[in-house]
């Protein structure tokens, strides 16, 4: 029997299956070795990464809610250089491809981290942060306004060869137009979506329970909120979409496929299951095996066309 092809495009980045990593819920991808075959991803989105190392925000940093989390990580990492020098070596003995996370205070920075990062062998591809809630500078700053979204991504474009995927926020009023702008300014695909502004409170104190006082909201209360944006956006706008934002299972995966998503990011829910991505992987194949589909990308906006 011919197994169904599980093979997907990325705008350019070509991926053995559609299950990727979601940002920043996957480290740079030893923390999950010994739980999973490192191999079997269709690509490993690495944790959000900087010019310079990043302390992160002040604690509290997570708070669990009834279906998901809330986060204000404020994208602490090593920096690029230790990166490139220290966990890219190790993601280069897998058979899969590396995405890069990139965030940044300027244009001069998404400039600098897509040269470093294209010049670095073993970098398939650079997913673009404008869209995180939990910075001062840049993040959201940049992905809530259409110019300015627009202006990262041509300067990243200008700055490398690899594949550029746009990371948005659905905290906008019209995503629909951030998308058609970035699409403009040269990117390949779209990643959606990033995390729901939220916060918390502890009624015993009376005060914010982040120590940020807001963070991102992440988990399967916002899956459909997730689905109804890439069915909005994949029908507006002709770029692939690597869609996120609550997938547990095969079954979630699948939803978002027949909403318009090509690929498939699992975040939240590594923190639940260190297996998620396997699970999410197989119950795909299982779902093409019981209804007969041969290859996924007969799947992908399905439900629409």
């Amino acid at each position: 029997m011919t197994r169904p092809n599980l093979a997907v495009n990325l705008g350019g980045l070509q991926m053995k299956n559609p299950v990727t990593t979601a940002s920043g819920c996957f480290g740079f991808g030893p923390e999950y070795a010994p739980y999973i075959d490192l191999n079997r991803l269709g690509a490993i989105v690495v944790k959000g990464t900087t010019l310079e190392p990043r302390l992160g925000n002040p604690g509290v940093r997570i708070v669990e809610t009834p279906a998901g989390i809330l986060n204000s990580i404020g994208l602490q990492n090593p920096g690029v250089d230790h990166f490139i020098s220290k966990a890219l070596p190790y993601l280069k003995e897998y058979d899969t491809p590396v995405v890069v996370n990139i965030a940044g205070n300027t244009l001069e920075d998404y400039a600098e981290l897509a040269k470093r990062l294209t010049a670095a062998d073993g970098v398939a591809a650079l997913e673009v942060n404008i869209s995180c809630p939990n910075v001062k500078k840049g993040g959201m700053v940049f992905g809530t306004d259409c110019f300015m979204a627009a202006e990262v991504i041509r300067t990243v474009k200008q700055h490398t060869t690899l594949p550029v995927i746009a990371k948005l926020s659905p905290n906008v009023t019209n995503i629909v137009e951030i998308a058609q702008g970035v699409a403009e300014a040269g990117a390949d695909a779209l990643a959606l979506i990033n995390t729901l502004l939220g916060m918390a409170i502890d009624i015993h104190t009376r005060k914010p329970v982040l120590g940020n006082t807001m963070g991102g909201l992440s988990g399967p209360a916002i899956r459909p909120v997730a689905v109804r944006i890439i069915w909005q956006v994949a029908q507006a706008v002709n770029l692939p979409i690597l869609g996120m934002g609550g997938i547990m299972s095969g079954e979630d995966a699948i939803e978002f496929i027949l909403a318009g998503a090509t690929a498939v990011a699992v975040g939240t829910a590594n923190f639940v299951n260190p297996r998620a991505t396997m699970d999410v992987l197989e119950g795909i194949e299982q779902y093409m095996e019981k209804y007969g589909v041969k290859d996924i990308n007969e799947l992908v906006g399905a439900a629409w066309k």
